[in-house]
Order: C-alpha cells, then structure tokens, then sequence
C-alpha cells in the first residue's frame, strides 16, 4: 500500500494531517484496496506560516481537503482497523526526507493507541508499487524515489 498525505504544517501536533490517501497492494502488485479521509483540524492545531502561504495559492485544493472532514480519532481508529483486515504482516515504506510517515505514526499512536505495521520498509528498498493517485491539483508526480507505501506481507 503507498501512503499519501496533505498537511498544514510541517511536524504533527502543532500542526494538522489534513488528509490521509493510502493503496494497499499484494505482493504481486495487484491493489488489494484504498483508504481516503479527510480529517478535522487538531484542537489548538495552527496553520504553518509557510503552509498558509502554499494553500493561499491553491484554495481549490484545500476545500478539497476539507470537504467531509472527519474527526481524528475516528479517522485514525478505521484506518488502523483497515491496515488490519489486510492480513498478513503489512510493512509501512517511507522516505525518510518526507514527514508522511511521522504524521501517520503520531496520529495513529495518540488517537489509536497503536501502530499496526509489523515494520519499516525504506522507499529506495522496493519498486514494486505505484503511489496512489491524488486528487489535488497542486500534487506534484511521485517518482521512484519519493514513494510511500505499505506492503500487505
């Protein structure tokens, strides 16, 4: 599965995941499934000078990830619920140069209590699976090299 978030700031906490894309795939590469929310803002959260600054020129893109906002807590809590009806033991592949993983690691721990993946895959470690598609105007395309995934193992 590969990972895709939008955020309004750059470290979780302070700052909001506003919306979380991820596509679970086999170990074949045949998607298996995809999870899509868009989350509420964190209480007390603010938006990052230099995010605020990026969404001002994309307002279409940020009503997009406003649109049906759910609460974290249940955000996080299905999306754990989801990672776990995969089967297997699902590996999360990051990029250490993106904050993607962080995110879903804070949010996952504080409103979830957990984190289900059995590991931590580096992205430069596999090839085998696209990014899922994002629907954002201002999403630049990933490439081999700026992937996030998690792997139903």
């Amino acid at each position: 599965m590969t990972t895709h978030i939008h955020t309004d700031g750059p470290i979780p906490g302070p700052h909001s995941l506003l919306t979380l894309i991820s596509t679970a795939y086999g170990a074949d590469g045949v998607t298996i499934g995809t999870f899509t929310a868009n989350l509420r803002e964190l209480p007390g959260a603010t938006v990052h000078p230099t995010a605020l600054e990026d969404w001002r020129g994309r307002a279409e893109d940020w009503l997009l990830t406003r649109r049906a906002a759910r609460p974290p807590g249940l955000v996080a809590n299905a999306y754990a619920a989801w990672v776990d009806d995969l089967g297997g033991r699902p590996q999360f592949v990051v990029d250490p140069a993106e904050p993607d993983h962080l995110f879903v690691f804070w949010y996952l721990q504080r409103f979830a209590g957990r984190w289900p993946f059995a590991g931590l895959v580096p992205a430069f470690a596999t090839t085998t699976w696209a990014p899922p598609p994002c629907p954002l105007s201002g999403c630049r395309p990933v490439d081999a090299g700026d992937r996030h995934a998690v792997a139903a193992a």
